[in-house]
């Protein structure tokens, strides 16, 4: 590795619209088919500390740590601060790195944002490829999509940039439009600056209805940021599968159904992917360990597939 120091209920519905009533299948981008929903991966009732999933309210310290999180988040995420760092950090021009060795950085991360979890971020990664592989054994760049979803978070990382968790985790949200109610915490967005801005504050705010997701500025974090590298670096991984990367984190719209007023038709059928990814990414997380070793042969050969030997960050 060469780094380069400088100083409603959408699961439900989505079943139902993922399935073309005469073949079964949904064909998108140039020959993926969506097979039908297995029965394999079975949703857990309680997270990895034994609570509900995402619930946000219950008492705890790692909740209390989480709210910290989001009222910090929710302050200093602007559509200033967004800008900037999508001009900074979409040079790649700091680490010269594979995949895989992204992978390991990812060891020594835990994300202060997440209710569900505290292991390192590697184990996240591998329980939600693992599980996707299990239902879907023929679509392998969703198992792929799976691997490297989070990988933006080396943002974290003291030799990639150290940036605060705040502008790498959490749930991310557009800016230059009202901050709807589906955000957790929204209470916190009272603090942010760009409340005070007149042009911000309508529900569409300076976009307009069926834009498109790509036309929003949206919260600065790794789920945008590996959107670009994988863009930028070439890689033949299909459409849906850079929409779940950059859209991932995205749950006032996958979870709450806000600013669904700004998505055109092809943000339509790639949302049925982001769908079926995110029970995954969400209930497989727990304390059940994943033997790499074994595993890594099998995701090398997707990443040969899919990108280039090494990735410009």
């Amino acid at each position: 590795m060469t780094i380069l120091i400088e100083q409603p209920n959408f699961e439900i519905q989505a079943e139902k619209q993922v399935l073309n009533t005469n073949t079964n299948e949904l064909v998108l981008d140039g020959g993926f088919p969506v097979p039908k929903a297995h029965e394999g991966f079975v949703v857990p009732d309680n997270n990895s500390f034994g609570r509900s999933f995402r619930d946000y309210d219950a008492e705890s310290e790692r909740n209390k740590t989480v709210e910290e999180f989001y009222r910090i988040q929710h302050i200093n995420q602007t559509y200033d601060f967004v800008k900037r760092m999508r001009e900074e950090y979409g040079l790649l021009n700091r680490v010269e790195m594979s995949i895989w060795e992204c992978c390991e950085l990812l060891n020594e991360v835990i994300d202060d944002s997440d209710p569900d979890l505290d292991e390192p971020q590697i184990e996240h990664l591998l329980q939600t490829a693992e599980a996707i592989r299990k239902d879907y054994p023929n679509e392998d760049w969703l198992h792929l999509t799976a691997l490297i979803h989070d990988l933006g978070k080396v943002l974290l990382h003291p030799s990639f940039g150290g940036l605060p968790q705040w502008a790498v985790v959490g749930d991310t949200f557009p800016l230059g439009c009202a901050f709807d109610e589906a955000n957790v915490h929204h209470k916190y967005f009272k603090e942010n600056p760009d409340s005070n801005n007149p042009a911000y504050n309508t529900k569409n705010g300076i976009y307009s209805e069926g834009c498109g997701l790509d036309n929003l500025v949206i919260s600065w974090g790794h789920d945008d940021y590996m959107y670009l590298v994988a863009k930028e670096n070439k890689t033949t991984l299909p459409s849906a599968a850079l929409f779940i990367i950059r859209y991932h984190s995205f749950y006032p719209l996958h979870r709450g159904g806000a600013y669904k007023q700004f998505m055109n038709e092809e943000d339509k059928e790639n949302f049925k992917w982001l769908l079926i990814f995110n029970k995954y990414d969400l209930y497989s997380k727990s304390k059940e360990r994943i033997d790499v070793e074994k595993v890594k042969p099998y995701y090398l050969s997707l990443i040969k597939k899919y990108f280039p030997e090494k990735l410009r960050w």
